[in-house]
C-alpha cells in the first residue's frame, strides 16, 4: 500500500440557501467515507494550525472499505478549518489539510 497515493475529494453542500444560514455554518457534521480498498483504523481531525493531532474519532472501531461514518468535527472553538489524518491497517497514513467542515457534507478517502 505504500506505493499508493491517496486522492481526496470533498463534496460541497448543494444548497446555496443552506450556505447562507447561520445554522449551516455551525454544523460541523461530516460523513467520512472509506472509498479505498484498505481498512482505516484511526481517523483524526485537528483544528488547522494546531501542532498535534486530537484523539482518534473512531475510538476502537474501524472503517472498512466501502463503509462510512458521520462525525461531528467540532472542537468547541467555532473553527471551520480542520486537518484530517487517516491511519490505515498497515500503518500508512493519508493527510488532507485545511478542510472547511462548515461547507462540506461528506469527505471521501479514495485511492
Amino acid at each position: 500500500m505504500s506505493r499508493l497515493r491517496f486522492a481526496f475529494t470533498a463534496t460541497l453542500a448543494a444548497s446555496m440557501a443552506l450556505a447562507a444560514t447561520a445554522s449551516f455554518a455551525a454544523d460541523r457534521k461530516v460523513l467520512v467515507r472509506n472509498k479505498t480498498s484498505f481498512t482505516i483504523k484511526a481517523f483524526q481531525a485537528s483544528n488547522t494550525g494546531e501542532k498535534s493531532w486530537q484523539e482518534n474519532i473512531l475510538g476502537n472501531a474501524v472503517l472498512e472499505p466501502g463503509q462510512e461514518v458521520s462525525v461531528n468535527v467540532d472542537d468547541g472553538t467555532g473553527a471551520c478549518h480542520f486537518d484530517f489524518l487517516a491511519t490505515f491497517e498497515d500503518n500508512t497514513t493519508a493527510q488532507k489539510n485545511d478542510v472547511n467542515v462548515c461547507e462540506i457534507e461528506q469527505f471521501d478517502f479514495t485511492e
